[in-house]
């Protein structure tokens, strides 16, 4: 198992996730939808968005 290349897997999926999330919710909010979240909902939605992310920059055999 290569760290640094997991590391660095990790590193991008949490920073892109936020970045993801956020522009999914002001397109939203742009069309007229009103959502709120809570601090505890955020991060759970950062969580999956990180995983998604993650699953997304893996290659595929």
């Amino acid at each position: 198992m290569d760290y640094k290349k997991t590391l660095f897997y990790l590193l991008v999926s949490l920073l892109l996730s936020p970045v993801i999330f956020y522009i999914v919710y002001f397109a939203a909010k742009a069309a007229g939808a009103a959502y709120e979240f809570t601090h505890g909902e955020t991060f759970i939605i950062w969580l999956l968005m990180a995983i998604v992310v993650n699953l997304s920059l893996k290659k595929k055999d």
